[in-house]
């Protein structure tokens, strides 16, 4: 697969778990109170929030979990300071790992992750290692039983979509960041259903693993996704389809 991490993939079936949905909920209620935080509780003048609540909706979370979190992030209910930082490492193979965290903990957090790395064959880097080979993007997955794709893109192209992808049972809508919106907005107006919109960092190339490497990748992927603190876990590395159905069984 080209274009963007086979992580983004590998991650979406994963996260059909009840015990994924829990971690989800953990990361959208922090992302939901940090929005707040910096932008204010309206969702109208506050982009960032309205995704996060339009991502915690999706996954069904309930009202009042999101209202809680926002009034957390704008200082009506108590709540934890998080702190928000990138750690840069590399996996096996010489795979490159871009982390988003949101921690109350900065010192135990970076630990844990430099651990967990190491565990699986990998290091911590230093702050630009590897972020220089990804690049944000936003991302918009939208169901394919909601639309052809030449609907999509008499709906999105105007607004400002860069690329439309076919990916399984998804069209993959991608955008500058200054985009995001409007593209949005656009297939609200076309009455066009999407599942996710979200700023992700994308890869500018991948390295392909096989064989024990792509096993170590996939198990530090998934280590890493599960640690409460990190937000949002991107990796350049390209498994073929053979090699993950040999994982799988």
């Amino acid at each position: 697969m080209s274009g963007h991490s086979k992580w983004a993939t590998i991650k979406r079936k994963k996260e059909k778990t009840d015990a994924a949905r829990g971690r989800a909920f953990t990361r959208l209620i922090k992302e939901i109170t940090i929005a707040a935080r910096h932008g204010g509780g309206d969702e109208t003048s506050n982009p960032r929030l309205r995704t996060a609540v339009l991502a915690a909706k999706a996954a069904n979370m309930p009202a009042a979990n999101i209202d809680r979190a926002v009034k957390r992030g704008t200082g009506e209910l108590p709540g934890v300071n998080y702190e928000e930082i990138t750690y840069e490492g590399y996996g096996p193979g010489g795979v490159a790992v871009y982390m988003e965290v949101l921690t109350d903990n900065k010192n135990r957090t970076v630990a844990e992750i430099r651990h967990l790395l190491s565990k699986y064959n990998g290091a911590l880097g230093e702050s630009g290692s590897v972020a220089w080979m990804f690049s944000k993007k936003g991302v918009i997955m939208v169901p394919s039983k909601n639309t052809t794709e030449d609907d999509l893109m008499m709906a999105t192209l105007d607004a400002g979509a860069d690329d439309i992808a076919a990916e399984e049972e998804y069209f993959r809508v991608t955008t500058e960041v200054n985009k995001l919106e409007a593209v949005k907005k656009a297939l609200e107006a076309a009455k066009i259903g999407y599942e996710s919109a979200e700023i992700t960092m994308e890869p500018a190339n991948q390295v392909k693993v096989e064989g024990k490497a792509a096993e170590s990748v996939i198990k530090l992927m998934d280590a890493l996704e599960e640690h409460e603190d990190i937000q949002n876990v991107y990796a350049n590395f390209d498994i073929d389809e053979k090699t993950l159905e040999e994982m799988e069984d």
